[in-house]
């Protein structure tokens, strides 16, 4: 019986993430969002993950707005975002009523389809964002963050799997997002969970330990419902697989996806321009498409692996690099095996840096991680050693309840703190996650929109805010 697989192009957001740390603006993508939209995607995943970040810390947009230009000019395509549960596209969690905000502003800006995770694959943080999506009439897809370890077995993922259709999911992905599936483990994996949910299994991996192609084309075999892919052009290294090799290779076969070859080649030639561009202008390095197996050694992703170097050469460090990344699994066994994935791959990589560039493990602790071993980002996959704890926290309180049950309700004061450079009700959202740069934002927004002499009647005060 033919089963077609669905295709989500990543090209408009995990695709430059992974690649030109999200720096492709709403211009760049403009020219081809109406070739893309007739492409007979599964979804476009546009939207979410750093994009809302990068948007107004970098490229002086307003997310929203960029929503609202890929909707209007995508009319005929389902749009996907990425939202981590509870931390939403920030770093902390969030009260309830702001969350909630979130998912229904989304929506109704365009949004389709939420994939929601949580760095610590705790369903306690997820279990809010699932009821507002679907109260929303969005679709709930529940992410999987994949990662190895003692605890990491296929029972766990079956397990996980089943809680997560049980709390009301329409779908689940499993997120590679450190590229450590191997084709016969996906193979296996996939037909594990298809055998216990009713629901369709998504399979997103990156190609950075190369064996992305491979893992999609088991877990095809195996049973997946939906492949996360990438424009040629924008694939490979740390980002994903090429669409149109993937479009082909099952082209003709029982999992045809009936996409458009020539469509998508004529996609592609666009979007080769602007890899020339990137490339000419530094924003992508071409060491970045090349497989690295280390991976596969320290589990570590490979906008991590960036991070790392960036932090050490910064302490004066960089020769210490190979001691890190031996230093990160053992932070990550201390810390009850986190997921590496935001915000966790920060918190444990900046304390493996810690750990070596002082010489002594522990000796220093972000206040990060800290957090993450008292509970105040949920409970981790193995429960953190008593004796350990009281070393990084002393006699401070475990948090063993959701954490965001501690949080009283935030949306009316955030309202009121951001009032005076509010323009759209949208706004107070961008300010709830990143409340300095969102500020910057709004202030650079109306020097833009009504200059500085005063022809708008809130001009000085959106300017020069008391």
């Amino acid at each position: 019986m033919a089963k077609k697989i669905g295709i989500t192009e990543t090209v408009l957001r995990d695709a430059h993430q992974s690649l030109i740390a999200t720096r492709m603006p709403i211009e760049d993508m403009l020219p081809i969002l109406e070739k893309l939209d007739k492409v007979g995607y599964y979804s476009l995943e546009c939207w979410g993950g750093a994009t809302f970040d990068a948007c107004l810390r970098f490229l002086n947009e307003d997310p929203w707005e960029r929503l609202r230009t890929l909707r209007k000019n995508c009319p005929n395509t389902k749009l996907q975002m990425l939202f981590r549960g509870q931390n939403m596209l920030g770093y902390r969690h969030y009260a309830d009523d702001v969350l909630e905000y979130f998912v229904q502003r989304s929506v109704a800006n365009g949004i389709d389809i939420i994939r929601i995770f949580d760095a610590l694959n705790d369903i306690k943080n997820l279990q809010v964002a699932i009821k507002a999506a679907k109260k929303e009439g969005a679709h709930a897809q529940v992410a999987i963050s994949y990662t190895t370890g003692p605890i990491f077995t296929h029972e766990y993922y079956i397990d996980y799997a089943k809680r997560i259709e049980e709390t009301g999911a329409d779908s689940i992905c499993i997120k590679d997002m450190a590229a450590l599936l191997t084709p016969y483990e996906t193979y296996d994996l996939v037909k594990a969970i298809k055998s216990v949910v009713k629901i369709p299994v998504q399979l997103h991996t990156h190609y950075t330990s190369g064996l992305a192609s491979m893992c999609e084309l088991k877990a095809v075999e195996a049973g997946v419902d939906m492949l996360d892919t990438a424009m040629s052009p924008m694939a490979l290294g740390t980002s994903h697989t090429p669409t149109e090799s993937m479009v082909a290779a099952l082209k003709g076969t029982e999992y045809d996806t009936g996409l458009d070859l020539v469509l998508l080649n004529e996609i592609r030639e666009y979007f080769m321009t602007l890899r020339a561009k990137y490339i000419k202008s530094g924003l992508l390095d071409p060491s970045m498409l090349a497989t690295n197996t280390k991976a596969l050694i320290y589990q570590v992703p490979g906008g991590m692996l960036s991070n790392l170097l960036s932090q050490l050469k910064q302490a004066g460090k960089a020769d210490k690099l190979e001691e890190v990344l031996q230093e990160v699994p053992r932070v990550r066994k201390d810390s009850g095996y986190p997921p590496l994935v935001t915000p966790t791959s920060q918190i444990v990589g900046t304390q493996a840096v810690y750990n070596i560039i002082t010489g002594e493990r522990y000796k220093m602790c972000t206040n990060e991680f800290k957090d993450l071993v008292a509970g105040k980002y949920g409970s981790t996959p193995l429960p953190v050693d008593d004796e350990f704890a009281k070393k990084i926290i002393g006699d401070a309180p475990r948090i063993t309840c959701r954490p965001a049950d501690l949080l009283q309700p935030e949306l009316e004061s955030l309202r009121k703190e951001c009032a005076q450079w509010t323009e759209q009700e949208e706004d107070v959202l961008s300010y709830a996650q990143f409340p300095k740069v969102a500020a910057d934002f709004f202030k650079k927004r109306a020097e833009k929109k009504y200059g500085i002499d005063g022809k708008h009647a809130d001009a000085e005060k959106m300017v020069h805010p008391v």
